[in-house]
């Protein structure tokens, strides 16, 4: 048996400075170089943008998100005419409107939206209700038409019968005493509301309501080559609550699985709100990161909602994006590492007694979301 010494052992050993002289030859044998290193590796491209959720395209607005370098919005909705769809003209006004800013009106949001249906103005469609529903789905598909027509090519809607729940606010003195929406299971139970006037929906019943839908319009928004963008509910909660069984709960991992998997449609997919679905789970510093490595393999992240908060499942807090659970840095990394190029939004931001309360909420959002983005993309 040969016996090493310690010099001997620190050339087999490919860290090491002697090292370096046995493993250099096979380097060449590969046709790698002597420069071969980091920084010869590209940087991966970060394609992702600020972006603003409604508001409108009045002036103050869009003077508003110009000083602050946001130029990709989602304008809302054009004016609806009742029992038809979307004027056509106020939208072309409102893409106009965005263009003498050099602001992309990139989005709108559908009239199902995250109020529920006791204050939408489609609300057949997921109460389930024929013909009506029927009726209001042919105004969906004009709209998609609409959007088109003016260029705009995401389309974000909501499938839920509940509005956003929550139990109240909690004042955070360190923070300036701001405000954080706040939703605690345990509280609501003690309180609980009456059933709505949907009455008992079971998971079976929502993904029939679901799918009603969508079969009659992701054909029209392929034909049109528009995105549908679908928003979970908000929050994920234990089956039944108030009779209604979320198509999103109480697995919210499983539950974006199975409406991801129901189509195989470029035109289907997700407006993905991270403190909504973070507020399905546990530990959501750790648990976000394989759901957007998993939506945005499949290319089917439309658009991000990036808001953060203290808790998870049953119990939370909506505060600023620097100081809740989930580390946005690591975020904007899995976004950019799977190839997202749509809009980033601050979305449900604090509030507290300023009149501007809004504004600066939002203004302190977008510059630490566009230093995120910056940072990541400077790095190899």
């Amino acid at each position: 048996m040969k016996i090493f010494n310690r010099r001997d052992l620190l050339k087999l050993i490919p860290g090491s400075a002697f090292g370096a002289a046995v493993v250099a030859p096979s380097l060449s044998c590969t046709g790698a170089t002597a420069e071969t290193s980091s920084s010869a590796i590209p940087k991966k491209p970060v394609l992702m943008k600020i972006g603003r959720q409604r508001g409108g395209t009045g002036k103050s607005n869009l003077e508003f998100w110009a000083r602050h370098g946001v130029y990709n919005v989602d304008g809302g909705s054009p004016k609806l005419i009742e029992g038809v769809g979307w004027d056509l003209d106020d939208s072309l006004a409102m893409k106009e409107a965005c263009e003498k800013y050099g602001i992309s009106l990139d989005a709108y949001h559908l009239p199902l939206t995250s109020a529920g249906i006791d204050r939408v103005s489609v609300p057949n469609i997921m109460l389930g209700k024929s013909p009506e529903r029927d009726r209001e789905i042919e105004m969906i598909q004009q709209m998609i038409e609409v959007a088109a027509k003016s260029e705009v090519r995401l389309l974000l809607y909501n499938t839920t019968i509940h509005r956003v729940l929550r139990t109240g606010r909690t004042v955070d003195p360190k923070r300036g005493n701001a405000s954080y929406s706040t939703w605690n299971y345990e509280e609501a139970i003690r309180n609980q509301d009456k059933h709505t006037i949907a009455g008992e929906v079971d998971i079976d019943e929502i993904y029939e309501r679901i799918t009603y839908l969508l079969d009659r319009i992701l054909p029209v928004a392929e034909e049109f080559n528009v995105k549908l963008g679908n928003h979970i509910a908000d929050p994920p909660t234990p089956v039944g609550y108030r009779g209604i069984t979320r198509w999103n709960s109480p697995d919210v991992f499983a539950g974006i699985q199975k409406f991801a998997q129901l189509y195989d449609s470029p035109s289907h997919g997700f407006n993905l709100c991270l403190g909504s679905i973070a507020e399905g789970l546990k530990d959501p510093k750790t648990e976000i990161l394989p759901i957007i490595k998993w939506v945005g393999e499949r290319n089917q992240i439309f658009n991000i909602h990036l808001r953060n908060i203290i808790g998870g499942w049953n119990n939370f807090q909506e505060v600023y994006p620097d100081n809740g659970d989930m580390d946005f840095l690591q975020i904007i990394r899995a976004l950019r590492d799977v190839g997202y190029a749509g809009m980033v939004m601050p979305d449900h931001i604090p509030a507290h007694e300023d009149p501007a309360s809004s504004l600066q909420g939002h203004a302190f959002a977008y510059g630490y979301i566009k230093a995120l983005i910056h940072a990541v993309g400077s790095e190899s």
